[in-house]
C-alpha cells in the first residue's frame, strides 16, 4: 500500500498554508477553524517552507510568553520538514513518522506541495486494511 492510497480513502488531497508572515494569532484561528493540529508553511503555496503544529506554539508561549502571539509564523515554525510522496510505502512512512518523531508530513508531488498526511490517517488506514484482511479469513473459513 501507498500513501495515495491513504489519500484516495480519506477522500481529499486538501492541504491547508498558511505564509510565513502571517502572525501566530493567525496560525491559531486557521487551526481552530479548520479543526487541524498542523499546518504547512508556503509563500506560495506550493513550497514547503516550514511546518507548525500546536506543539510548537505551546513551547514557544512558554518560552516567549504571550508576546509570540504577534510574532510571524516564520520564527516558530520547524524548517527542517520531512515529506514523502504519494508513491511511497504507507510503512515506509510510518516507520519515519515513528523515528523521527512527527505527526503530519507533507505530500510532495514533482517537488510541490500535494497534500498532507497525519499519523491518524496512517492509523486509520492501517486498521481498516486489518480489519477487511480479518473479514475475508473469516469468510473464507467459513465456506
Amino acid at each position: 500500500m501507498k500513501i495515495v492510497d491513504v489519500m484516495r480513502s480519506r477522500g481529499t488531497t486538501d492541504v491547508v498554508t498558511v505564509q510565513p508572515t502571517q502572525t501566530v494569532t493567525e496560525l491559531l484561528s486557521v487551526l481552530a477553524e479548520h479543526g487541524i493540529g498542523a499546518v504547512v508553511v508556503s509563500a506560495d503555496g506550493a513550497s514547503v517552507d516550514g511546518i507548525v503544529s500546536e506543539r510548537d506554539i505551546v513551547r514557544k508561549l512558554n518560552e516567549r510568553g504571550a508576546e509570540v502571539l504577534q510574532s510571524p509564523v516564520s520564527e516558530i515554525m520547524t524548517t527542517a520538514v520531512h515529506t514523502c510522496t504519494g508513491e511511497d510505502a504507507l510503512e515506509q512512512v510510518a516507520v519515519l513518522m515513528t523515528q523521527q518523531r512527527v505527526r503530519h508530513l507533507p505530500v510532495l508531488r514533482s517537488e510541490s506541495l500535494f497534500s498532507i498526511v497525519s499519523i491518524g490517517d496512517v492509523v486509520k488506514f492501517r486498521i481498516e486494511q486489518l480489519q477487511a484482511e480479518r473479514d475475508h479469513l473469516v469468510d473464507y473459513i467459513n465456506k
